[in-house]
């Protein structure tokens, strides 16, 4: 971007932009306020002679803004709000000093960029998350549930959320009719969402095979403990592998490397980061849980073998050695549950990625 001729911060809203435009040859900085929608910017952008390069940052407006502009031939960037320099002093934000603050960063190299998914992964991705914000839903629904009966000294004598403990639980009659309403109410929502959840899964399931990065996600499969939800939800979150030049980069990109705080002769490690997806982040952690059990191929990951290049299935037999004497050894140390499976969680990101990247 050193040979751009202009360099392009935009504060991007719904209902109106605000321009920054730095010149190389001048130094010269203007500005400019545009109404409407994103994409009303890209006709200024394309009537700029010479290399333009912009940038805004990701947002509540997605990625269409950029995938519009590279479709006319224009440059633009996304970058991650997270990693924008700023003063600690800095204590005015306003539009213009936003856009303002992109251009200078742009031109001096100082922003880190994300990958702009195209429609299909996005489409996937926006999928993935509508399940598991169902699920998130429902795991509330279940509480308030579960919390309603408990006030009431309510208990089921076995295992909850099955069909015969929702349906012992319809079968339960209140004194007060609002206490009845109430559990209606409760059991209905946890049913309408166990549907939704259901149905969203079946698509995914059935979607798998022409989805981007299909591939992939086929062979995450091969992998205890990442079956098709599992699979499919990490390729939408983490895209494309290979942006990764090595396997640690994954783990740090989903936030599963522990923060440091290093100054002098003193080194210290904190509790993880937890940057980056939360999803992908849940997905490992609950993936690494599994290899707390020796190493075996049971029936269901014997199906899902079937068909793939035996040079991932051997990585995947490694990668359960591996982590079952990881998890022993740790748990031998005494260490807490918690901070033991973290670390194979971290360790199954790189088995991950170096099957995803396999040629």
């Amino acid at each position: 971007m050193t040979d751009a001729i202009r360099w392009v911060g935009l504060d991007v809203h719904a209902a109106q932009t605000t321009v920054a435009v730095i010149d190389k040859a001048s130094g010269e900085l203007s500005r400019a306020r545009l109404r409407g929608s994103p994409s009303a910017v890209l006709d200024l952008l394309a009537g700029l002679e010479g290399r333009v390069v912009a940038v805004y940052e990701a947002g509540p407006t997605g990625m269409t803004l950029a995938r519009q502009a590279r479709a006319r031939g224009i440059e633009m960037k996304v970058c991650a709000p997270g990693l924008i320099p700023r003063r600690p002093t800095d204590r005015v934000k306003t539009d213009r000093r936003d856009a303002e603050i992109l251009a200078r960063q742009l031109a001096a190299g100082g922003l880190s960029f994300v990958r702009v998914p195209s429609e299909q992964e996005e489409a996937l991705r926006d999928l993935v998350r509508a399940r598991e914000d169902v699920r998130q839903d429902l795991s509330r629904a279940r509480h308030r549930l579960s919390k309603f009966l408990l006030r009431r000294d309510l208990r089921f004598a076995g295992s909850n959320w099955t069909q015969k403990h929702l349906h012992w639980i319809g079968q339960l009659r209140f004194a007060e009719v609002s206490s009845q309403l109430t559990c209606a109410e409760y059991v209905q929502a946890v049913r309408t969402l166990m549907h939704r959840r259901d149905t969203l899964e079946r698509a995914l399931e059935q979607i798998l095979p022409d989805a981007p990065f299909a591939q992939t996600a086929l062979r995450l499969r091969c992998f205890r403990g990442i079956d098709t939800l599992t699979a499919i939800g990490l390729c939408a979150e983490v895209g494309d592998f290979r942006r990764f030049d090595k396997p640690t980069k994954l783990g740090a990109y989903v936030g599963i490397v522990p923060a440091e705080y290093t100054t002098d002769s003193k080194r210290r490690l904190g509790s993880i980061t937890k940057a980056g997806s939360s999803h992908a982040r849940r997905l490992l952690v609950e993936a690494a849980w599994h290899y707390r059990r020796p190493p075996r191929v049971g029936e269901k990951l014997e199906r899902r073998h079937r068909g793939i290049d035996p040079a991932v299935i051997e990585i995947a037999w490694r990668c359960q050695r591996r982590l079952y004497e990881r998890h022993t050894a740790l748990a031998a140390r005494r260490k807490p549950a918690g901070v033991t499976n973290i670390a194979v969680a971290r360790e199954l990101a790189c088995f991950l990625w170096e099957a995803a990247t396999l040629d």
